[in-house]
């Protein structure tokens, strides 16, 4: 079992960027283009670790590859893109828009054990994957418990 640093401002950095969603929505402008731009939203991310590395997975569908910008910058690792509306469909169309549209922000601090240099992002079907390979030197390893040497007495 991994021991994990509780760190409570993370915690409210994450309850304000939830209620400056709330905000915006509750008091954009509903004028004709406003309707058509949607509300900040955030791709849901999973986190994983594994033996050799440690995995961000964070679904971004709608989204070029050239719109999704990573960046890691004092042991922080962020990712900012744009999901832009469809133009090609006429506005009047529209019955109902119900998929936010916009730019998005996620910041993540990197464990002390992430290799930065060996970091490396993948798009494909609307997942964005980025895999940050663990130090090998900070990896844990295995020590092998030996019998002690037998005592020869004389």
């Amino acid at each position: 079992m991994n021991i994990i640093r509780w760190t409570p401002f993370r915690d409210l950095v994450t309850v304000r960027e939830k209620m400056n969603n709330i905000f915006e929505e509750a008091f954009i402008s509903r004028g004709e283009e406003k309707d058509m731009v949607a509300s900040t939203w955030t791709p849901s991310v999973d986190i994983y670790e594994n033996e050799n590395e440690l995995v961000l997975s964070a679904e971004a569908p709608g989204i070029e590859d050239k719109d999704i910008e990573i960046k890691i910058e004092n042991n922080t690792l962020s990712i900012q893109g744009e999901r832009k509306i469809e133009k090609e469909t006429k506005e009047e169309n529209y019955h109902r828009i119900e998929r936010s549209y916009g730019s998005f922000y996620r910041s993540f601090t990197l464990p002390t054990n992430i290799n930065q240099d060996n970091i490396k992002a993948e798009y494909d079907n609307g997942v964005l994957r980025i895999s940050m390979p663990k130090k090998p030197e900070l990896q844990p390893k295995k020590v092998k418990v030996l019998k002690p040497k037998s005592k020869s007495t004389k």
